[in-house]
């Protein structure tokens, strides 16, 4: 494990005494982190279809069982929970692959459905989402529930997509992405990130985003196709200077606002997202059976309703 300075920006970003330390770990693939106002780290178990929380004293419980899917026989794969974000009344939402839907998990732990269906055809598989301030919720919807995903016969929509809801309805604004995954907001909302998880084009896209959520303007942030490592573009997260820490081929790379590569983060593990927690200067890494943290300089931009 590393952490490798690729420009001097990177320099005010970590500090020079970090390190990558494990805080947990005997899980199958945890993916979704969230910090939650607790104290507490909840993250998914996208293969053991649960969802658990981490707090500092080093203790993991279980939270949800079953996390994604509802069936009674778990098939193999990606079929349980993913992305989290906290919502407007104290509720998390949670992207559930294997139930084809974004639920509502209450205090009480009560899931209800927030949404699973576009023009009514059912969703494929909803991986991540991320909250604009102003109530909108935007989401991406890869095949990867679906255990022969673009050639599952219970796929329903044509396309795998981007989507935003609000107000209860549900549009749908990017359709030309092969595996849409990550999702995040620039500071000032101004652009849309997502992350396309495909061997054969890994890369992280940009968006103009317009106030009615529209996006337009389309192009490559960053291209990591060449990449000799192994695994795809993930889940990022955004700092408060606009960076963009995305998990990549084998590490978190952290990547400036114009795209350029200022430095890399690598676990043991290959990791699937981050969130950042504690005093918002601690980022937690899911990778593959682990969760690891390592310590930032610059602060994490907040989730809209933290």
């Amino acid at each position: 494990m590393s952490l490798t300075c690729l420009d001097p920006t990177f320099e005010r970003l970590v500090p020079g005494d970090a390190h990558v330390e494990k805080v947990a770990g005997g899980f199958t693939f945890t993916e979704g982190p969230l910090w939650r106002p607790s104290g507490a780290l909840w993250f998914s178990d996208v293969v053991g279809n649960v969802v658990r929380q981490w707090t500092p004293d080093g203790k993991v419980s279980e939270l949800l069982r079953p996390g994604g899917y509802d069936g009674n026989h778990l098939p193999p794969g990606f079929i349980g929970p993913n992305g989290m974000t906290s919502g407007p009344n104290g509720e998390v939402l949670l992207c559930q692959h294997g139930n084809r839907r974004i639920a509502r998990v209450g205090s009480d732990m009560r899931v209800t459905t927030l949404v699973d269906r576009f023009e009514g055809k059912r969703l494929n598989a909803p991986n991540d989402l991320v909250f604009r301030s102003d109530g909108t919720l935007f989401f991406t919807d890869p095949p990867y529930g679906l255990p022969r995903q673009d050639d599952d016969p219970a796929k329903e929509l044509p396309f795998n997509g981007v989507f935003k809801l609000r107000d209860g309805k549900l549009d749908v604004i990017i359709t030309d992405l092969s595996r849409p995954n990550g999702i995040a907001f620039s500071p000032d909302e101004k652009t849309l990130y997502v992350s396309n998880s495909d061997e054969r084009r890994r890369i992280w896209m940009r968006y103009d985003v317009a106030p009615d959520g529209s996006v337009s303007n389309g192009r490559v942030l960053f291209d990591a196709t060449g990449d000799k490592a192994g695994g795809v573009p993930d889940g990022m997260k955004i700092d408060v200077l606009g960076n963009i820490w995305a998990t990549a081929p084998s590490a978190v790379f952290v990547l400036s606002p114009e795209g350029k590569h200022l430095g890399t983060i690598t676990p043991p593990e290959d990791p699937a997202n981050c969130a950042w927690g504690d005093d918002g200067r601690s980022l937690y890494i899911t990778a593959e059976t682990g969760i690891y943290r390592v310590r930032t300089s610059v602060m994490g931009q907040k989730v809209v309703y933290s």
